[in-house]
């Protein structure tokens, strides 16, 4: 019984530097699950590791790089997106994903999202938002909700938080949805989309942080917060982003933006051919 079992191993293994397991992630984290339906996706469509590039900044889902068995980055605090941008510019044949964090993504991060989905770069962006900066002590961040208590907002927190559907949409994505960690069906399915399609793609991801954020917050184990998501999610598929909103006592999750236009790779190729042909 004990050698079919070392037999059987991860259903994913060749999509994982199994030298690098154990993770670093706290048990209850989102992350394995976010990371789990990427791989996921990435098998159904059976695409070719050697020409699949992740990309993460710094957080705790910026740990993923490290664990996927294909090129990828563990860039600086913020720059995920430029670094994505850099590769996708120098090998467009390349299909590159950013996996990272919230507070990386749109805190330090935040101009290189907003022009990277206006200019509709080819790269696909997969955010876990967990509310707070979980790896340097649980702070307070850009998607942390109202009232919300966290170790810089011990009263509450009075900044208003992010949209980061509305943000990615009024930006020029074209392809948004938001998932939560309890959606792994739907996340898996939504993320396969994104991967086919051409053009800035942007997920969030919802995602249980028990630990940290949680026990601050009367949700002190993942389960309560998966309980919490079941309890106020509410599928509004192509509905106003602006109007999809995250709040303790409902959650709009679904897709938001799928549409179609020509990307920056695109132009600036044929903009290059051009000028070629008239030197």
């Amino acid at each position: 019984m004990m050698a079919k079992q070392e037999e059987m191993g991860h259903p994913l293994e060749d999509f994982l530097r199994k030298s690098r397991m154990p993770h670093i992630w706290c048990p209850g984290c989102g992350n394995g699950i976010i990371l789990h339906s990427f791989l996921q996706a990435v098998a159904d469509l059976e695409m070719d590791l050697d020409k699949t590039v992740v990309v993460s900044g710094i957080g705790c889902m910026g740990r993923a790089a490290g664990y996927v068995n294909m090129d990828s980055f563990h860039t600086t605090h913020g720059r995920a997106i430029a670094f994505a941008t850099g590769v996708k510019l120098a090998k467009p044949e390349l299909t590159v994903v950013v996996l990272s964090g919230d507070g990386d993504l749109f805190a330090i991060g935040g101009n290189h999202f907003i022009h990277a989905a206006r200019r509709n770069i080819d790269i696909k962006v997969i955010c876990a938002n967990n509310f707070n900066y979980g790896m340097t002590g649980g702070q307070q961040g850009p998607t942390t909700p109202l009232e919300a208590y966290t170790t810089t907002s011990p009263y509450g927190n009075i900044e208003h938080p992010f949209n980061l559907v509305h943000l990615a949409a009024a930006s020029g994505a074209t392809y948004v949805a938001r998932w939560t960690a309890l959606h792994v069906r739907r996340l898996t399915a939504s993320i396969k989309k994104m991967l086919q399609k051409k053009g800035f793609g942007f997920i969030e991801v919802i995602s249980p942080c028990p630990e940290i954020f949680g026990r601050r917050n009367k949700m002190r184990t993942g389960l309560e917060m998966m309980e919490w998501f079941k309890k106020v999610s509410v599928i509004e598929n192509f509905s106003d982003p602006a109007k999809a909103e995250v709040s303790r006592d409902r959650i709009v999750v679904g897709e938001f933006v799928d549409t179609e236009k020509p990307t920056f790779e695109e132009i600036l190729y044929e903009t290059i051919k051009k000028v070629q042909e008239k030197g």
